[in-house]
């Protein structure tokens, strides 16, 4: 497999699964996508469905998740809505944000989603695929979740109904640092029915550690049970870094990395304490700072644990207005402020800059009304309906910086600042904006470590030749590694290019009986969007504004969400 799809017949397919949420499908997805393109196969990612608070604007403007941006970079191709026709962002414990080709159009309660929106999509989730199938030799598409859910089957589009709808072949992946994956293995696919089964092909075990001959007797065993092959054992590798979907990848009071990072260029260190505001987005702002040298980052819900801080980052958030009530009870807030008064320093981004000014108007996103913020910068809050979502490029503290923007609350800037900062302001040792992914611009973040240096009285100095661009490439590149040395690539490139190999065996029990209810189109007729599919989706989502939606499907010979 190589070169470049001209836009004939479509391209290879395969769909990366999990035992679990967590178990490695991300990082997975990303090591073939960055192994095939290393082959010189054109490739891209693909997500039907994402429930993540961390997202990313693509160039024309689209919102998808963070880890197919992370993917599409992983496969040298422009992100776009295409390869994550559906985001959800949560916005309580019982409802998303839905954002349809990378435009949010509603709020759904999970019930309502699972009860008879879901399935509406399919048609637009295969119609994207088949597009990057179109324009690519490969598309390895990433499941969400378990396959497994039976609860879920039904309506199911992002698994195995993605699987018998685009005839993909499936590979599950299982975190043996869990325990338990070979009992995850062979009981996901015995709750399967036998038609999805006979998609499953094998099995990939991630994260482990040790001699991996003492794994081969349980692999073989599986195989007997099962008849299908381990795939690859891959090695627990440390400090990846890479963006993440669903979670902190740490624990609440633990370092952004675990990787030893180099030794501060200075005589001093600064520390960094992020306070985890509930349903936090974007919270890789940070991972520009914790690869400096010398810059220690914790997440912190402590009042306590800002005392020995250098920088406090309030982050991006879902709720503002929710997260705000939260440092007030927490405590956090009249620290906050007293750091504020005492010159030392603080940075806003996004909702986080939302809490620092003077007032909140939300009919919007939490429907609170008018709220009083933190009161640290002079800048008034209006939520409005439309989200805005761009990629901004400028210049501040005398570096060239670019960002990207996802938010309803529009901010006003009212006289009082001490200078301008990207969108925002600063006030004393207090910054404010709205622009994520502003810190990876690396002499902006060289400066602004330097502000900060001054502020907090430390003898820190940056390091002249950090890269966070090459740093996230390097992630790449052993995620490649990862797939090329550990993994059977003769294996993977059969599936890719052939399809699932016929006369797998049936696992019994199989999935119970489905209730009664509406279901998915079968495979065949889910295979072609029709008129009908994209009327019936149109008619359950508003859709989104038609300048967007024809970009969608072509820009760059291919795109993502």
């Amino acid at each position: 497999m190589s070169g470049t799809q001209g836009g004939g017949a479509p391209g290879g397919g395969l769909l990366v699964a999990g035992t679990t949420s967590d178990a490695g499908k991300s990082v997975v997805t990303a090591g073939i996508c960055r192994w095939l393109s290393r082959k010189g196969v054109s490739v891209a990612p693909f997500k039907a469905q994402n429930m993540s608070l961390n997202s990313f604007v693509t160039r024309d403007g689209a919102e998808i998740g963070r880890a197919q941006a992370m993917q599409a970079a992983a496969a040298r191709v422009e992100p776009s809505a295409l390869m994550n026709p559906v985001l959800l962002k949560p916005g309580s414990d019982r409802s998303s944000q839905v954002v349809l080709l990378g435009k949010p159009v509603g709020e759904l309660s999970a019930r309502g989603y699972h009860a008879g929106r879901q399935e509406s999509l399919l048609g637009t989730v295969t119609e994207c695929l088949a597009e990057l199938r179109r324009t690519h030799d490969a598309v390895i598409c990433e499941g969400a979740g378990s396959p497994a859910e039976i609860n879920l089957r039904r309506t199911d589009i992002v698994n195995l109904g993605l699987a018998r709808a685009a005839r993909l072949p499936v590979v599950v992946v299982g975190d043996i640092d869990r325990g338990g994956v070979f009992a995850s293995f062979f009981g996901t696919t015995a709750l399967l029915s036998e038609a999805d089964q006979r998609l499953v092909a094998g099995y990939l075990v991630n994260k482990f550690r040790g001699d991996v001959t003492l794994l081969e007797p349980g692999l073989q065993m599986l195989r007997g049970l099962t008849g299908r092959p381990a795939m690859g054992v891959l090695p627990y590798a440390h400090g990846l870094g890479i963006d993440e979907e669903d979670g902190l990848r740490v624990s609440l009071r633990g370092a952004v990395r675990e990787s030893v990072v180099a030794p501060p260029h200075g005589a001093d260190i600064l520390r960094v304490a992020v306070a985890a505001v509930p349903l936090m987005s974007n919270f890789t702002d940070v991972d520009a700072l914790a690869a400096e040298p010398g810059v220690v980052v914790r997440f912190v819900d402590r009042p306590e644990e800002l005392a020995d801080a250098d920088l406090v980052v309030v982050p991006g958030t879902r709720g503002t207005v929710r997260a705000l009530a939260w440092l007030r009870e927490r405590g956090l807030a009249a620290a906050i402020a007293r750091r504020a008064a005492e010159g030392r320093p603080v940075l806003g981004i996004c909702g986080g800059f939302q809490m620092l000014g003077e007032r909140i108007e939300d009919e919007v996103e939490s429907r609170a009304g008018t709220v009083e913020g933190l009161g640290l910068l002079p800048v008034r809050v209006r939520f409005a309906v439309h989200k805005t979502l761009a990629r901004p490029v400028g210049e501040a503290l005398g570096e060239p910086v670019e960002g990207y923007e996802i938010h309803h609350g529009v901010a006003e800037l009212l006289d009082g600042a001490d200078e301008p900062f990207l969108d925002g302001c600063r006030v004393g040792s207090v910054w404010g904006t709205h622009w994520h992914g502003s810190l990876e611009s690396d002499g902006f973040r060289r400066a602004f470590l330097r502000r900060v240096a001054d502020a907090a009285g430390r003898a820190f100095v940056p390091a002249p030749d950090t890269s966070f661009g090459e740093l996230r490439e390097e992630q790449l590149d052993r995620l490649g590694d990862l797939i090329e040395e550990h993994a059977d690539t003769d294996a993977l490139l059969r599936l890719i290019e052939n399809g699932v190999p016929d006369g797998l065996p049936f696992v019994p029990p199989g999935a119970p009986p489905q209730p009664p209810g509406p279901s998915l189109p079968s495979p065949a007729a889910a295979t072609e969007t029709t008129s009908s599919e994209a009327a019936a989706t149109k008619a359950s989502f508003p859709p989104p504004r038609p300048d967007h939606h024809h970009r969608a499907h072509h820009t760059a010979g291919g795109t993502q969400a």
